[in-house]
């Protein structure tokens, strides 16, 4: 180290400089590196461990992550975005007062960064105050204007509203300043209908410049496809669908071998006389379970439901998994396993019960009844039957092919990993109706099956039905679902403001030829569809 006085003043500084710029280029290893010598040097220095912090996310190292920012704001206490990074991250933990906590402490300091504004936005949103997050987007938005990922995400806000002309007015805004933003392209033609083929020849050239990038090829192919098939152009459809999902499928890693294996251990640990020894639950009767598969019509229902005045939509919830990932003391980056199932039949139901409706109160709402409709939610049927006895389960019943193939075209943010190729897809699905009809079995009485297809044909008794399950009186309101003006954040959130309809069912005949690997993965494990 040189004996300079002044250069070793600087040197901290120097060194962080080098740590963001390598930061910005992908470079985690370099930038980390910097920050261990200016940290070396100058111990509480709180924009290095502030920076520690952001490497650590983008490595996916959670514990560094939140053990940075804790430094963070222990130095400085009136660092905002240390403080706005704790609340996501807490959030994303299920660590609901915690993720409120720090929260609190944004407001106290009042930022003014656009940066941290965002960020508060989707902490807000992981929390499901949709309206609050609105306006922070907003105000982000009017601190640095013409910022794409700031006006993407306040777009995606106003279509999770029903708000689709205006959020479509900001997509075609963002491709104007940033014509090549894959994301935004996939949301245009996600929330408006294709009238003709001029965005789809633009969106064609966009994707032959991304040759090695498969993340953005498959924003444009799914985005292309869903435009094809709005034009009713069924061939150059299917042929955009099959190469966006080969595209994704070449991103994730899913391990089919280690679902079989979870899928294994759920039937071997969960039996009536599990249920039967295990002990008392948590007799709380507010809570409603709408799940299944994605793109089954859990949407549709929930929204039934929830036009009820008696009952809160509280979302896709991570509560009740990240209960059992917490009382278990489980760590795996995986949401679900083997491992965290043989762990988790030994817990206490009426600690699970008691944690998941601490750790989901802010989302309740304030009426007497909610719905958590995270659909994977069927994986823990027989848990949620220990911990929450009184709760009401209501599983959605789709043709498998309809199902399967709804999935198939779909682009998934971070779930869903086996629905990018046609047999995986199928072979999930065979599981998952196994599992289904096995819980059925050992559990009789304490699922309502609902039909999509009945449903759509044929709303109210149905819905009737369904009310009648949940021991509700009967609302006209429950027909009137699509008036609703609640935030959707699903991949449904268009097609949910419209009338029950009966376009999508048989969608998949259309591509019958092209789908004849998922026929034949239904047919061999004996999975019956239309």
């Amino acid at each position: 180290m040189t004996n300079n006085p002044k250069a070793r003043a600087t040197a901290p500084q120097a060194l962080l400089q080098q740590g963001f710029d390598a930061l910005s280029r992908g470079l985690l290893e370099e930038a980390g590196g910097h920050c261990q010598q200016a940290l070396a040097q100058q111990p509480e220095l709180v924009p290095a461990h502030f920076l520690v912090g952001l490497i650590a996310l983008e490595a996916m190292e959670r514990k560094t992550a939140f053990s940075a920012f804790q430094s963070v704001v222990r130095l400085d206490r009136d660092h905002a975005a240390a403080w706005a990074q704790l609340a996501r991250l807490y959030m994303s933990e299920g660590q609901v007062k915690l993720a409120d906590a720090a929260l609190r402490e944004t407001r106290r300091i009042k930022p003014d960064d656009p940066v941290v504004l965002d960020l508060i936005a989707t902490t807000l949103s992981l929390m499901g105050e949709h309206g609050a997050a609105q306006a922070f987007f907003a105000r982000a938005n009017t601190r640095k204007p013409g910022h794409p990922p700031f006006m993407l995400n306040l777009a995606n806000n106003l279509v999770y509203h029903g708000d689709t002309e205006r959020a479509d007015a900001v997509f075609r805004d963002i491709i104007q300043l940033q014509p090549d933003t894959p994301q935004a392209h996939w949301a245009l033609a996600s929330s408006t209908r294709a009238r003709d083929d001029a965005h789809i020849i633009e969106m064609q050239a966009l994707a032959e410049r991304h040759p090695n990038n498969p993340r953005a090829r498959a924003f444009y192919l799914y985005a292309i496809g869903k435009e094809r098939e709005d034009l009713q152009d069924w061939e150059p459809a299917f042929e955009a669908f099959s190469a966006g999902a080969e595209a994704r499928r070449s991103t994730v890693d899913y391990d089919e071998a280690a679902e079989v294996e979870m899928f294994r251990a759920l039937e071997k640990f969960y039996t009536p006389e599990w249920l039967a020894g295990c002990g008392g639950g948590n007799p709380d009767a507010s809570p409603i379970f709408v799940l299944g598969q994605p793109r089954t019509g859990t949407t549709l229902v929930e929204r039934i439901i929830t036009s009820h005045s008696q009952v809160h939509s509280a979302g896709e919830l991570q509560q009740f998994g990240l209960a059992l990932r917490r009382l278990s003391s489980y760590e795996d980056p995986r949401r679900f396993s083997a491992e965290l199932f043989a762990r988790a039949r030994d817990l206490a139901p009426a600690q699970v019960g008691g944690l998941y409706l601490q750790t989901s109160h802010r989302m309740r709402g304030d009426t007497p009844r909610f719905v958590d409709k995270l659909p994977q939610n069927y994986l823990l049927i027989p848990l949620i039957l220990a911990a929450l006895p009184n709760a009401r389960i209501v599983h959605l019943v789709r043709d498998p092919m309809d199902a399967c193939f709804a999935s198939f075209k779909q682009l998934f943010a971070d779930a869903y990993l086996h629905s990018y190729e046609q047999g995986e897809m199928a072979r999930h699905h065979a599981r998952y109706h196994h599992l289904m009809a096995l819980w059925r079995q050992r559990f009789p009485g304490r699922i309502h099956d609902i039909s999509y297809e009945d449903t759509a044909r044929d709303l109210e008794p149905n819905a009737r039905a369904l009310i009648n399950y949940l021991q509700l009186p009967w609302e006209d309101a429950c027909l009137e679902f699509h008036r609703q003006d609640s935030a959707v954040t699903t991949a449904s959130a268009v097609q949910v403001r419209e009338p029950a309809h009966t376009r999508s069912i048989g969608r998949w005949r259309r591509y019958e030829a092209s789908l004849q690997p998922m026929c034949d993965a239904l047919g061999a494990a004996g999975i019956p569809f239309n």
